[in-house]
């Protein structure tokens, strides 16, 4: 058994941290902690570590720490432990100048050694891109700034503030545990580092079959084993005894998800199909089939719909099929079963099935979240403007998909809202006043901005100032309207051009039931860590209530600044959903994602990589090897 080591006593001049309660501001927002907490501690990493020792022994693991003796807390520089190595953490990392090393003793920890630039995901499983063009080491950015743990953390201790950080299961090693203090903790964890550290984060429904029979794709481990799998479908259907119904079978690929990545999955298999695996495999292409199955009337839904129409144009020209006001039932080996509006139920034989639906809560967030009061988001801790957690006293902070800003309901106000938009005094709100309100109410109620965005871009209300036509036919207004009635402005889509207070209200309610203020993606996290580093790298910020009480009136409030959307659909087109101007699609789009996706590397290093890969494909194709 082994022998655990007894922690040694701070020195005796080491003065102890008094919990305040904040004056006010950003930094001074929330606290729940429990007020007598000595803030007083050991910093404390690990110099060895110990298996969990037999069940019949004990069942905790034993960990060996060494403490730093006779250090003044409160004059000693911060600790700043980075929780993630995605799109948030690197984000900030890279931010942060050299120098910061002399404010904080920035630790870094995050089960995985590098940064996966995942927009370029969906063309590594199809050997578009090789994986080594899109990761960047972590160590690479904090050169000079701090130290990086390759370690999983499986709890927080909000209270001693410590956490308990374990060498990742599947590195291929013994499990090695350690305990380490902190006195500011930033959690930058995107989904892609959830998913390879935590286990699966993608959100299932509770549909039975998902975890044994899909293909989830959020990190590289899922692009390397699709493509493997396509690879072996098309071997497989290849063989002379191969029966038409297996084969056919084989080569029906269904991604579940119409949003981005569902689509930009589906475009990369076309091109992969009709560019490379149609002149290896010539008699089996027209076997091939690809399917998107969505639950909305169509895909790109949070875009414009103008582009959700050229896609959907430029699928059926490639004979990629919708499958649309639809959701999976449940997942068997080799069949999904789909569930259409009027309750109809078909079974779809697939070689491969995609999972792109969503996220869930990581068990970290959880576990954190039943610790601090005043958290009760349903997928993410709730932050103040600033990113600090709340209930966290102000030693954790969080950014990307573990965090959401708290935002307050504008159901609450719907009464002062609507007086405020009506200004004929008519009892109604034209799409024109209720347009101008959102855009005006997103200034305090952040999270109405995308909405305000969405109906613009559904309705064509207005751009430039100029009146456009409506995008929706009649027919397709009256379709949407009844397959997506849970939807906010679903009320919107049937022809109506004015609305009364209660379908305000509904609309409002509708809105505040699915509070996010920002939505769930890398151009978020990739700003909230920007903005972070800029709060650090300006202010030195001690993770104690009494000595960032000053701060509340430097740290402005963080502000998302949405630059547009973009998705790639296949045969070397693309489309971009911008603000003010509305709608981009082609090949000349096309040509300017790529442009696009090679530039935002965060290295010169990536960027000839990707550029180098896509010259590579059109060259000389895709590689099919499955190895």
């Amino acid at each position: 058994m082994n022998m655990l080591l007894q922690q040694q006593k701070l020195a005796a001049g080491c003065k102890q941290r008094s919990v305040a309660q904040p004056s006010r501001g950003c930094v001074a927002a929330h606290t729940g902690l429990r007020s007598g907490r000595v803030a007083s501690r050991q910093r404390s990493v690990t110099t060895a570590v110990m298996t969990p020792p037999a069940k019949s022994e004990s069942s905790s693991p034993v960990y060996t720490t060494m403490s730093l003796d006779g250090q003044n807390l409160k004059t000693a520089k911060p600790r700043l432990v980075v929780l993630g190595s995605g799109w948030g953490a690197m984000s900030f990392l890279k931010a942060l100048p050299t120098s910061i090393s002399s404010t904080y003793e920035l630790i870094v920890v995050s089960p995985r050694n590098y940064f996966l630039y995942t927009p370029l995901l969906p063309a590594v499983a199809t050997g578009t891109m090789e994986e080594r063009s899109i990761v960047e080491p972590v160590r690479n950015f904090i050169v000079g700034k701090g130290e990086f743990y390759e370690a999983l953390c499986k709890d927080i201790d909000p209270v001693a503030k410590e956490l308990v950080c374990c060498f990742p299961e599947d590195a291929g090693l013994d499990s090695a545990c350690f305990k380490m203090s902190y006195d500011v903790l930033v959690m930058a964890m995107s989904y892609d580092v959830l998913v390879m550290a935590v286990g699966s984060v993608n959100n299932t429904f509770g549909i039975k079959g998902v975890d044994q029979y899909c293909f989830y794709f959020k990190s590289i481990e899922d692009a390397n084993r699709l493509r493997s799998r396509v690879s072996e479908c098309f071997e497989r259907a290849a063989l002379p005894a191969t029966p038409e119904e297996e084969r056919k079978k084989l080569l029906t690929f269904v991604v579940v998800g119409g949003g981005p990545t569902g689509v930009e999955v589906a475009a990369e298999l076309y091109d992969m199909i009709e560019e490379d695996l149609s002149k290896l495999y010539p008699n089996l292409v027209k076997d091939v089939s690809i399917q998107v199955v969505e639950l909305m009337d169509h895909v790109l839904s949070t875009y414009d719909r103008a582009i959700s129409l050229y896609t959907a144009e430029q699928f059926k020209r490639a004979g990629i099929k919708l499958v649309l006001n639809s959701r999976v039932a449940s997942v068997e080996d080799g069949v999904v079963r789909v569930v259409n509006k009027a309750n109809e139920s078909v079974d779809i034989k697939f070689g491969a099935c995609v999972w792109a639906t969503g996220i869930a809560m990581n068990p970290l967030v959880r576990q954190l979240q039943e610790k601090l009061p005043g958290q009760s988001h349903f997928r993410s801790v709730l932050t103040d403007d600033c990113m600090r957690v709340k209930g966290s006293d102000g030693s954790i902070w969080a950014l990307g998909d573990a965090a959401t800003i708290d935002q307050p309901k504008a159901l609450d106000y719907a009464e002062q809202l609507f007086e405020q938009a009506d200004t004929n005094r008519d009892g109604r709100l034209s799409l024109e006043e209720l347009r101008v309100l959102l855009n005006t109410a997103s200034k305090e109620f952040s999270h109405l901005e995308e909405h305000a965005r969405f109906l613009d871009s559904q309705t064509g209300v207005k751009r430039f100032g100029g009146l456009v036509a409506k995008s929706l036919s009649p027919a397709d207004a009256a379709a949407a309207a009844a397959s997506n009635s849970s939807q906010p402005f679903a009320v919107l889509l049937d022809g109506n051009t004015e609305i009364s207070k209660e379908q305000f209200k509904d609309i409002l309610g509708k809105v505040d039931k699915g509070l996010r203020a920002l939505p769930a993606t890398a151009q978020v996290a990739n700003q909230q860590g920007k903005y972070l580093a800029a709060v650090f790298a300006g202010n030195r910020v001690t993770g104690a209530p009494e000595l960032d009480a000053a701060l509340a009136d430097k740290i402005k409030p963080f502000r998302y600044f949405h630059k547009g959307s973009a998705a790639y659909v296949g045969s070397d087109k693309a489309v971009f959903d911008l603000p003010k101007f509305g709608p981009l699609t082609g090949t000349g789009a096309g040509f300017v994602w790529k442009s696009y996706e090679t530039m935002s590397q965060f290295s010169f290093r990536n960027q000839c990589l990707v550029a180098a890969d896509w010259l590579r494909t059109k060259i000389f194709g895709r590689d099919i090897s499955r190895v």
